[in-house]
Order: C-alpha cells, then sequence, then structure tokens
C-alpha cells in the first residue's frame, strides 16, 4: 500500500543552517529532513522562514477584516459593527480584573490602572496623563496592532469600547474621545474618558452609560 502524499508531521529545520520547516511527506521521514526512500513519493521540502508567526498572522486578519467591512458598509458602519465586538472584550475585561482584583466594583483609580494594564498586556503603550474627577487622559505611542491600524480607523472602537465599558460599569458614565490616534496618522494616540456629561458636552465621542 501506498504511503499517504502527507503526514502532516513538521519538525524544525535548524540542522538546514537556518530557519524554517521540514515538511515530511511521507510517514517515515526522519529529524534530520531525511527519508527512507518510499518508492513513489517525494523526497521532504526545506520550508524557509517567510516571517509569519502567530500574532503577525492575527493582527493581518483584524485589519484585513476591518478594511473589508470599511469597503463595504463605510467608515461609520463598519466602527459600529467593530464596537460590539469592543463591548463584548470589554465585559470580559472588566469581568477578569474584578474577579483578579477581588472587588465587585472598581473605583477611579483602579478604572485608570486597569486600562493601562490591560494595553501594557497586548503590548501597547498607554500613559496615564491626566487623572481628575471628571475625567481621564492618556497618551499612546505604540498600538497592540502596531502597523496593521494605519488607515484603518474603524480598529480604534476597540479602544474606545472597552475603555468606555470598563469606565461606564464601573464609574456609571463614560464618553470616550479619540482626540489623536496613531490610524489616522497623527503618529500617536491622546484618548480622553470622560466621566460626566458637562465634562465631555462639546467633545466628539461616543458615550457608555452602567447598568
Amino acid at each position: 500500500m501506498l504511503a499517504p502524499p502527507y503526514s502532516g508531521q513538521r519538525v524544525d529545520a535548524e540542522a538546514s543552517g537556518g530557519k524554517g520547516t521540514v515538511v515530511d511527506s511521507t510517514t517515515q521521514g526522519t529529524q534530520d529532513g531525511t527519508t527512507t526512500g518510499t518508492p513513489g513519493v517525494a523526497p521532504v521540502q526545506f520550508v524557509p522562514d517567510p516571517g509569519l508567526e502567530r500574532d503577525l498572522f492575527l493582527r493581518t486578519l483584524v485589519r484585513e477584516l476591518a478594511g473589508t467591512l470599511e469597503e463595504t458598509v463605510g467608515l461609520e458602519d463598519a466602527a459600529g459593527y467593530i464596537s460590539i465586538v469592543g463591548r463584548r472584550m470589554g465585559a470580559w475585561l472588566d469581568e477578569s480584573y474584578r474577579e483578579a482584583l477581588g472587588v465587585d466594583r472598581l473605583d477611579r483609580d483602579q478604572v485608570a490602572a486597569v486600562h493601562v494594564d490591560l494595553k501594557a498586556r497586548i503590548q501597547g503603550d498607554f500613559v496615564l496623563q491626566d487623572s481628575g474627577q471628571e475625567r481621564l487622559e492618556y497618551t499612546n505611542s505604540r498600538c497592540p496592532f502596531e502597523e496593521k491600524v494605519l488607515g484603518r480607523e474603524s480598529m480604534c472602537m476597540m479602544t474606545s469600547n472597552v475603555f468606555g465599558l470598563i469606565a461606564a460599569e464601573n464609574l456609571g458614565y463614560a464618553k470616550v474621545e479619540l482626540a489623536e490616534t496613531i490610524a489616522r496618522g497623527d503618529g500617536r494616540c491622546r484618548v480622553v474618558v470622560h466621566l460626566e456629561p458637562r465634562s465631555g458636552q462639546h467633545a466628539a465621542g461616543r458615550e457608555y452609560f452602567g447598568e
């Protein structure tokens, strides 16, 4: 009986002198990249490293999804769809942080700390610049999506909804103003979370209300 054309086995190709993957096309391949010479089966091929890894794949996937939405339904509607995902992510993160902190509700200082911490954990670089009773202001020099966010403003709805939901669910109200964004080409992000309606009444942004 002939061996299947591809067994699914992959081994690192360090012995080949570079990064890559040895794809074993037989059921009898060996780790040094050789085969037992199964008749009628092609020899093992060395696949060079194209720079692909999981983080890059997922960031590119999100970029292409956002781009497809923007091209199909327009920026405003695309932002609306991504907002739905952002709110679900925000609810999950809010619950996770409350559980980790052992509290039923976050206070203002904890909300600010959670905003900064969650971004740091996904390789953002948010810094709290202003912490007052009526607003929290952050700047950011590195987007978790890196260069994949450029020209994809709808992706910023992830930040707006995650920050807004966490603030509103714990403090009662939030309006998130994306004053500057890397996606728009500003070179950095400046995000203002207004905690009182009068604070952000003249600011462009999305409002969030706690339950």
